[in-house]
């Protein structure tokens, strides 16, 4: 049966605000997409049977869950009702990104599930109906659709591109006893935010996407979960100590990422945390990520 293998690329995030509580209950958030080449990698092919079958390696408490909560799962469902494709499909994930890292992993997987069943079984969506069941499966997937650098306002799911940056090298640790659930973040920060939304910081957030200068790395979600997870300050500390220019936390946590002005001097740094996953990687140009995962000559989902 016809098939086709896709990676599902993690992100981190260069800088993120959380501004206010929105009426609607979510949270207005600026912030800074940058994909880096830490990845899932899916495989997918047509089944003779009906429906949707998952099979997760290399993680045992997702293979172990529910598959129909699985935003794999639920992706293909999405792009199966949207397309009314009757046919069977088979996925076989392979994790690598950790869960509960803040590294987008399962939002990216989703992403790459539609961009897969787009390719396998050849059928086309309007890129804006495309965005929009992404958005329905959650606020970051749409990023995961094109990669590269990109603002995201609103919830996280508009989704602006920006100029890509030089590659970097970076050094990602995540704990393999700490894990950070973003509703429990974003409920420690809660207290922090302020009503007003003329808040400094939104000015401050625009001028720096207009720049033409590359920004400090910051993130709001920092001192709330460093607070109540210390040694994620340390992790943060002993990147900074082993020759990252900057280092921050990944998203909500509890992945903290350093960048280093080459491979080899992260490498060294690797070896200063022997009790947790460590991952070197680099940034990804939006072409380079394209091209990845929606295939040679595709330019992403607006030429499909």
């Amino acid at each position: 049966m016809p098939s086709i293998q896709v990676p599902a690329f993690a992100k981190v995030n260069l800088r993120l605000d959380v501004l206010a509580r929105r009426a609607d209950g979510y949270h207005e958030l600026r912030t800074i997409f940058q994909s880096i080449s830490l990845h899932d990698t899916l495989q997918l092919e047509r089944s003779r049977n009906p429906g949707i079958e998952l099979d997760i390696l290399s993680d045992a408490v997702l293979a172990a869950g529910s598959e129909r909560d699985n935003l794999v799962w639920r992706a293909a469902e999405a792009f199966r009702r949207h397309v009314r494709f009757p046919g069977g499909v088979r996925i076989t994930l392979k994790k690598r990104v950790p869960v509960a890292r803040g590294l987008g992993g399962g939002s990216s997987d989703a992403a790459a599930t539609l961009a897969g069943l787009s390719r396998l079984t050849k059928r086309r969506i309007a890129p804006e109906q495309l965005l929009e069941i992404a958005a329905g499966l959650g606020a970051d997937v749409p990023f995961f659709l094109f990669g590269g650098r990109a603002l995201g306002t609103s919830r996280g799911d508009e989704i602006y591109p920006l100029p890509d940056a030089k590659r970097q090298t970076l050094l990602v640790v995540a704990p393999r006893d700490i894990a950070v659930r973003t509703r429990d973040a974003y409920l420690w920060l809660e207290r922090r935010l302020t009503k007003n939304p003329g808040n400094p910081r939104l000015w401050s957030f625009c001028a720096l996407c207009w720049s033409p200068q590359e920004g400090h790395l910051s993130n709001e979600f920092e001192t709330v979960v460093f607070q109540r997870y210390p040694r994620l300050a340390r992790i943060r500390r002993v990147l900074l100590r082993g020759g990252a220019a900057e280092a921050t936390l990944a998203g909500s946590g509890s992945a903290v990422f350093g960048i280093f002005p080459n491979p080899a001097q992260a490498r060294r740094s690797a070896r200063l945390f022997p009790e947790d996953q460590v991952f070197l990687c680099n940034t990804l140009s939006r072409k380079a990520y394209t091209r990845a995962l929606w295939g040679p000559g595709a330019g992403g989902p607006s030429r499909l």
